[in-house]
């Protein structure tokens, strides 16, 4: 039986991995970028969001407790003049990278336990490179895609952006099929 002890290298490469490879898609590549615009008027939309001091948290547009609200004339009248969207604030302050790259490290290593876990359930001491590959390519691009197409349906996020997340998962996915098959036990 394959244990944690046997896939501890295999686990960490692959984290190891996919922080290096998210970090070259976002620092060299850069193709997230176009992702993200800027509103034509922004300091006015800072202002009236500053004035109304809300806290750090996910906002909906126009907001509506209940589903009977939302079919009322004057509930309708607010998403047909918009505008409809969704807001994520974070805490004020100078942005800080260091905690965000940590938990994104964490999410790397959490995902390629699983994935071990799957592994290490499934294939047996000595698999084909090809059978542990698949396996782990599979589960991970499962876990590195997960949100992004319900982020599309449901939030509205462009399905362009939606696409490159796929092809991050991809990426993330492949890079670690690729670390336990080289590293699956013999």
């Amino acid at each position: 039986m394959i244990t944690f002890a046997h896939l501890w290298l295999a686990i960490v490469g692959s984290a190891v991995a996919v922080f290096v490879l998210s970090s070259l898609v976002h620092m060299l590549l850069k193709w997230h970028n176009s992702d993200y615009r800027a509103l034509p008027n922004e300091d006015e939309v800072r202002a009236a969001i500053q004035k109304s001091n809300p806290s750090p948290g996910q906002y909906v547009l126009p907001y509506c407790p209940d589903m009977k609200q939302m079919q009322t004339p004057e509930f309708q009248k607010k998403f047909v003049d918009g505008p409809v969207g969704f807001l994520m604030l974070r805490p004020r302050g100078r942005p800080n990278m260091g905690p965000a790259l940590g938990q994104w490290f964490g999410y790397t290593l959490v995902v390629s336990l699983f994935a071990a876990y799957i592994a290490s359930r499934t294939l047996p001491v000595g698999a084909p490179s090809i059978a542990v590959f698949r396996l782990v390519a599979t589960a991970t691009f499962l876990a590195y895609a997960g949100g992004a197409v319900p982020n599309g349906i449901w939030m509205g996020k462009p399905w362009r952006s939606v696409a490159k997340e796929l092809l991050d998962a991809l990426i993330y996915a492949v890079a670690t099929g690729c670390v336990f098959a080289c590293l699956w036990p013999h």
